[in-house]
């Protein structure tokens, strides 16, 4: 029987164990792939920590999964043998619901998630439905596809919520927002980045990466704000980025899981300004953003990882000691 060696989440606030399994077997309309490389991204912590309660246990984590179709359940999967695939977070959705009828698949009542409700990226080998992988451009290699997957993905339903004002803050530089300064640079925008108190590292990587201007997450901007996206989990940063926005601009929470926002006063809100939030991606979401990294050449700051070490990764992630991306391999290429 056909093993492979994945990383395993037991119970909530526990180190994932690597443990060997048998190999799965696609079912209809599924690919079976071979993971090259797999992004760690933030939502994988509040897998791992507890903080999203509808986690199936055990689970694989792992929603950033570059690699190659080894075999398909069925004639219908639109991918070739060999061809190399992207899985997101958002592994299915129903296709029924009154969001789905909607084109709301984001928003699925049924949807299942990579590495939360499906098993992910932090193995060897992974199943995933046909339908929700994506080709990937050819200029990125595994290893710096693999933020793409969501740091980008859902980094760009955020981006486009944003709206196209020319002033953007970014409140949290990590993975996502160090690939949307550069899409933003490229596009002409404006781009100020908020940082913990003290990373002067992460500030120093923000204007090395074309940010008009960086600082911490409590300092005022030395100019108003079109829009903000918040990729920090901190509530407190949301009555923080509505004052360093213009009248009319808005304010777009991006994490799956952030701290409760605290009371701030109505003046900060008024003047039509708004704050949303994003859910998820669509697959139209997907393939939009995959054509403009095929355009636009973002440079994914990434450190490798082997799979049995993810729990190093983690603990960086979480300590915020990560300049851009974790990305496991699970191939010779995580010694480059």
């Amino acid at each position: 029987m056909a093993t492979m060696r994945c990383m395993v989440l037991d119970r909530p606030g526990t180190p994932l164990v690597l443990r060997e399994r048998a190999m799965p077997e696609p079912g209809a309309g599924e690919v079976l792939i071979a993971v090259e490389a797999c992004g760690v991204c933030r939502t994988d912590l509040h897998v791992v920590d507890g903080e999203l309660t509808q986690t199936r246990l055990p689970i694989v984590p792992g929603h950033e999964i570059v690699g190659r179709v080894l075999a398909a359940g069925s004639a219908d999967v639109p991918f070739e043998i060999g061809e190399r695939v992207g899985v997101p977070w958002l592994g299915f959705a129903c296709g029924e619901c009154r969001y789905c009828k909607l084109g709301l698949e984001n928003l699925c009542e049924r949807a299942g998630f990579t590495g939360c409700t499906l098993d992910g990226g932090y193995a060897e080998h992974a199943i995933a439905d046909a339908r929700y992988c994506f080709r990937i451009p050819d200029r990125y290699d595994d290893a710096h596809a693999a933020p793409l997957l969501c740091a980008g993905l859902i980094g760009y339903r955020a981006y486009v919520a944003a709206g196209d004002g020319r002033n953007l803050g970014l409140y949290g530089f990590g993975a996502a927002a160090h690939l949307l300064a550069q899409m933003a640079r490229a596009q002409g925008r404006q781009v100020f980045a908020f940082t913990r108190r003290g990373d002067d590292a992460a500030q120093r990587f923000a204007l090395e990466l074309g940010a008009a201007w960086a600082g911490d997450s409590e300092s005022v901007p030395p100019e108003e704000l079109d829009a903000a996206i918040l990729f920090a989990p901190v509530g407190a940063l949301v009555p923080a980025a509505l004052a360093a926005t213009r009248k009319g601009g808005r304010v777009v929470c991006a994490g799956i899981h952030m701290s409760d926002i605290p009371t701030f006063p109505y003046r900060l809100l008024w003047g039509e300004r708004t704050v949303t939030s994003v859910a998820n991606l669509t697959r139209k979401d997907g393939h939009e953003f995959m054509a403009l990294a095929a355009d636009v050449d973002l440079a994914p700051a990434i450190e490798r990882y082997a799979l049995a070490d993810a729990n190093d990764a983690l603990d960086k992630l979480r300590a915020g000691e990560l300049r851009g991306a974790a990305v496991l391999m699970t191939t010779a290429q995580r010694t480059s």
